[in-house]
């Protein structure tokens, strides 16, 4: 009998391995809504429901999800704060990993008002790189540093790039022009996006280059440490030739004339690297994540290393970014759905750490779906 009726809210590279993930529980019957739906072949085939709509609207998404006991917002980033908006107006309890630039504790008193419970940026990183870091600082008396160094990568290096986008181009690009935000002696930090690279070993990979990134978010404010920094890996290499497309002015947003037409440095840029960066079916990408944490426990300095290294699934062909992202979101609902005590309102997965079975839950679905965390505690 289906006694769960969860609304998945958007059909992307992410939002699809969400929705037929979470069918797979037979207790769930699951309605993946996008602009652009799977096939009924394809929604058949993982038992999943599936509707074509137009989330960018409040009246529809408040239609959408009126009759659905739960809800996962997987929409683009630049819809993704008012979709959200728009679901706790309904009244419903929400995993949410849209990733937009806004400030998800904004929704929070409404989400009280409306008695919702909420799981904000609920993905790998954010996601489950803020859920251990603040599991590791929840562990300590005081937080040194937090070091978190993740990146999507494709398998098979291909010149110029050695880079496949995940996600949009248009979204992986803004990654490159946010300045980015870091806490160093205890407080906020803005640096430019690219800058501070240096190189990691990774067994199995050799060496990765890794450059300052604004994706902390919360973190600059939930947790308290002397410093925190979020950066990104990329193969060697790769951040000196972004480095020169932005000095050379195609990451401008504001547009330019070219034979009588205005047009957008960034728009063109985005447009031109979209085929070049495209993930094609079947090629194969993988998660690469590191978060180090250290600190002191009643005078005893200590040190707390996850590392994450995840694949392209061959028999699923599901890509390893929307596996590592996707599965934290759908089992991360899970734990929502089984744990009735959580209070109303945003709680960030920093927070979610400190509800109790949360991380176990949460680590031990993932490694029921071959996503695997390695982790070593070291006494300095």
């Amino acid at each position: 009998m289906k006694n769960n009726n969860i609304i998945v809210l958007g059909a992307g590279l992410v939002g699809k391995p969400i929705a037929f993930d979470l069918a797979k529980d037979p207790e769930n019957l699951v309605t993946l809504v996008d602009i652009n739906p799977p096939s009924n072949e394809i929604a058949q085939q993982h038992g999943i429901k599936t509707l074509k709509a137009d989330l960018s609207k409040r009246e529809v998404v408040l239609d959408v999800v009126k009759s659905s006991d739960f809800v996962v917002n997987a929409v683009p980033g630049f819809m993704g704060f008012n979709c959200l908006k728009n679901v706790i107006e309904a009244g419903k309890d929400v995993v949410d990993i849209a990733f937009y630039p806004e400030n998800p504790m904004d929704l929070d008193e409404l989400a009280k008002k409306q008695g919702v419970r909420v799981i904000c940026d609920m993905g790998v990183a954010p996601g489950m790189s803020h859920l251990l870091v603040g599991y590791f600082a929840a562990q300590l008396d005081h937080v040194e540093r937090a070091d978190i160094f993740v990146g999507g990568l494709p398998k098979v290096r291909t010149q110029p790039w050695e880079y496949k986008a995940v996600f949009s181009p248009i979204d992986v690009l803004e990654e490159y022009t946010r300045p980015a935000r870091l806490v160093e002696n205890g407080k906020i930090v803005v640096k430019p996006a690219l800058t501070e690279v240096e190189n990691l070993e990774f067994e199995g990979l050799g060496t990765l280059e890794a450059f300052n990134s604004d994706g902390l978010r919360s973190l600059v404010y939930s947790l308290k440490a002397d410093v925190m920094r979020e950066k990104t890996l990329r193969y060697p290499g790769y951040t000196a030739k972004i480095k020169l497309l932005a000095d050379a002015g195609l990451f401008d947003t504001y547009p330019i004339l070219v034979d009588g037409v205005e047009i957008s440095p960034l728009s063109l840029t985005s447009q031109l690297l979209f085929d070049q960066w495209k993930l094609h079916e079947g090629e194969e990408d993988m998660t690469i994540m590191r978060i180090i944490v250290e600190g002191s426990k009643m005078g005893v300095r200590q040190r707390f290393v996850s590392d994450l290294h995840d694949e392209y699934d061959t028999v699923s062909g599901v890509h390893s970014m929307a596996r590592t992202t996707g599965y934290a979101a759908s089992v991360a609902l899970r734990w929502l759905m089984n744990n009735p005590k959580l209070k109303p309102g945003v709680t960030l997965p920093e927070k979610l750490a400190l509800e109790e079975g949360s991380v176990k839950f949460i680590l031990d679905g993932l490694a029921r779906r071959n996503v695997n965390y390695q982790f070593q505690h070291i006494l300095l």
